[in-house]
């Protein structure tokens, strides 16, 4: 019997909600202001010039959120597309998550809250209609109805085009998907930490966009030594292997990097090219057991 062929990389693009075909690799764009913590980068320039940078690669998918900055992600965002603004490109912004300082994360998901966080995502953005919106994090306090029935208002309105979650585990999602049409889940993913696996399977069967953020988890994989090897044998980097892991891993799969270096996003672009054969892949799938989602 002939040995099974090796695996080619999957689509190197996605149909987002069955209307807009984009690259399978996006760009997280948190780190652009102060590496995502508080208020604006160091160098603004710098900032702008690598989202810049993303969209002349190609890259057409740009990731935000009112938290980040808080508020000036989606304001620099918006200073670079007034001026460089290729076709095709869905910037996904997210709200449900306040910040009262660096270190401070709150959710709020109550209806008036994310009608006027989307409102003031659309004035930061400088747009008519968000391309992509995500509630951030589901609120304990708030019935989960409730929060999405607010978003779907807005969208039924027409100022938001799609619809996504963040942060949600099967049982939510299902909820989510009986409210407002979802057509993405971006929830923490990586080579080393695989507990979202049953949503991303649900996702893969249904035909939703998962996005995985922590993609890379900053750094942390790159010694595991199965990591070097492959990275040597292709002569890529470790953090390059895990990034083309991901894109193997299932063809509704849209990493979403980030970076505040323009060589690091050349470098990160160039791992769509890499291919890992079953071997590969059996290796790799060592690195982290697959653990049920909670």
């Amino acid at each position: 019997m002939d040995p099974s062929p090796e695996p080619k990389m999957t689509e190197a693009t996605f149909t987002l909600g069955g209307e807009v075909t984009i690259p399978r690799m996006g760009f997280g764009a948190m780190r652009l202001t102060g590496d995502g913590v508080w208020h604006w980068p160091k160098d603004r320039e710098t900032a702008k010039g690598v989202l810049r940078s993303a969209l002349d690669h190609g890259i057409r998918l740009i990731d935000t959120a009112d938290a980040y900055g808080p508020e000036t992600n989606e304001y620099l965002i918006a200073e670079v597309l007034k001026d460089h603004r290729p076709d095709g490109v869905i910037v996904a912004t997210k709200g449900g998550l306040v910040r009262g300082g660096p270190s401070d994360w709150r959710r709020d998901g109550r209806p008036d809250h994310l009608k006027r966080a989307v409102k003031n995502s659309l004035r930061r953005l400088e747009v008519e209609r968000i391309d992509l919106y995500q509630l951030h994090a589901i609120d304990p306090e708030v019935p989960l109805e409730d929060s999405l029935g607010a978003i779907r208002e807005l969208q039924d309105e027409g100022l938001i085009r799609f619809v996504g979650v963040s942060n949600f585990g099967i049982v939510e999602l299902k909820r989510a998907r009986q409210i407002v049409d979802v057509i993405s889940v971006q929830n923490r993913y990586n080579l080393g930490d695989r507990n979202q696996e049953p949503v991303l399977e649900v996702c893969q069967r249904e035909g939703i966009a998962f996005i995985p953020w922590y993609p890379l988890a900053v750094g942390e994989l790159a010694d595991e030594p199965v990591l070097q090897e492959i990275a040597a044998d292709k002569g890529a980097t470790p953090l390059q292997i895990a990034l083309s892991w991901l894109l193997h891993r299932s063809s509704v799969m849209l990493p979403i990097p980030g970076t505040s270096s323009a060589d690091h996003l050349a470098e990160n672009w160039a791992a769509r090219k890499i291919e890992l054969t079953s071997d590969d892949l059996q290796k790799l799938d060592t690195i982290c057991p697959v653990t049920p989602a909670r």
